[in-house]
């Protein structure tokens, strides 16, 4: 039920199926090989007092623990929509972003656990786990949450359940699990903030993604579906309506940017003509504006027609209002999901999803 990714599978992910398939191969033959798994284990010790600084590298990419190992796959297989909307390039920013800085977070609250309790921590649980749990971070803030269904009536059951769920019981496969859990949230929250310039300090360069382009994404590039058709669309019902809600995803977080960027750079024009009234943005065109209307009595009108009328008096906020016409939707049906949703942002989108 992972609906917040579509039904796409490994489409236009090629590090992340790279990450599945070659992190889970070797997590099995390291299984079938025991005698060598002292050699990726994650002790901070030997890193410290004997500075084996290869177990940095060894230690944090593959798992020696089968369980975490499905875990971790099935949070990067849903968190692949990252790296279908902004790139591989900088979906392996943010993994290399994180993965260092989880390793610098790692050895402080190893170091808080000793001066608070009292307890030397001497291994922690071997895989990329902290750049898995930095994902939640942009998961939490990019993507909306759709409520699928209720339980008992009370419990709100959401587009985004399944994956803290997933991500809960990771949490709680090993004693020390909850360390990694806090670095990458840390670290998570440090880059995608863009603390300290880090976007700009830690980053994939870009001839290194023009080489993985063109030696590393021939192999793991995935298959286009074979359940949509010419058009784009998907064949059933279900594989429409996961399309819907993931094209749903993309145009909100493309709102979010759009409001960013008019914050930011919404400045007096000084020049003499205004180019912006002359040449309007592109996306106040299309779909939402009202057909041009002919009369043959009498000449057109040379000002905008008003918007529509609200249907009743409730008080509807206008912010919301906007953001769902900026995702494809019609003013007069947003109206409606909001005041049917008691303008409810969340009920309202998967009121307008369902009908």
């Amino acid at each position: 039920m992972f609906t917040t990714t579509g039904s796409r599978g490994l489409y236009k992910a090629p590090l992340s199926k790279g990450l599945l398939l070659v992190l889970s191969g070797l997590t099995v033959m390291l299984t079938i090989l025991p005698k060598y798994q002292g050699l990726f284990t994650y002790n901070l010790q030997a890193i410290a007092n004997h500075q084996q600084v290869w177990r940095m590298m060894c230690g944090r990419l593959i798992c020696l623990d089968l369980k975490d190992t499905f875990c971790s796959s099935l949070l990067i297989y849903n968190f692949r929509i990252f790296e279908r909307r902004f790139g591989t390039r900088k979906f392996a920013s943010f993994l290399l972003a994180t993965w260092f800085l989880s390793a610098l977070v790692d050895f402080l609250l190893a170091q808080a656990v000793i001066s608070l309790f009292d307890y030397e921590v001497e291994e922690l649980p071997a895989g990329l786990l902290s750049p898995v749990f930095s994902l939640f971070v942009p998961f939490y803030l990019s993507i909306p949450r759709v409520q699928v269904t209720q339980v008992l009536g009370h419990i709100p059951i959401t587009n985004k359940s399944l994956v803290y769920i997933v991500g809960l019981q990771l949490l709680t496969s090993s004693p020390f699990m909850w360390l990694l859990a806090i670095s990458g949230l840390i670290s998570g929250g440090l880059y995608h903030c863009n603390v300290l310039w880090l976007q700009r300090l830690i980053f994939v360069p870009v001839w290194l993604s023009r080489m993985g382009r063109f030696i590393l994404e021939p192999l793991f590039s995935g298959p286009q579906p074979s359940g949509e058709t010419p058009l784009g669309m998907g064949a059933t019902l279900d594989i429409q309506r996961q399309q819907r809600m993931e094209l749903l995803d993309q145009q909100l977080l493309l709102a979010e940017f759009n409001q960013a960027r008019r914050n930011i750079r919404q400045q007096p024009q000084t020049g003499l003509i205004d180019w912006a009234r002359l040449f309007p943005s592109l996306r106040h065109r299309g779909q939402n504006q009202a057909p041009p209307q002919h009369d043959n009595q009498g000449p057109a009108h040379p000002f905008p027609q008003p918007q529509p009328p609200l249907l009743d008096n409730s008080p509807v906020a206008e912010e919301q209002v906007a953001l769902l016409v900026e995702m494809g939707f019609s003013r007069i049906d947003a109206l409606e999901a909001l005041r049917a949703s008691n303008n409810d942002i969340n009920m309202a989108t998967n009121f307008l999803l369902q009908h």
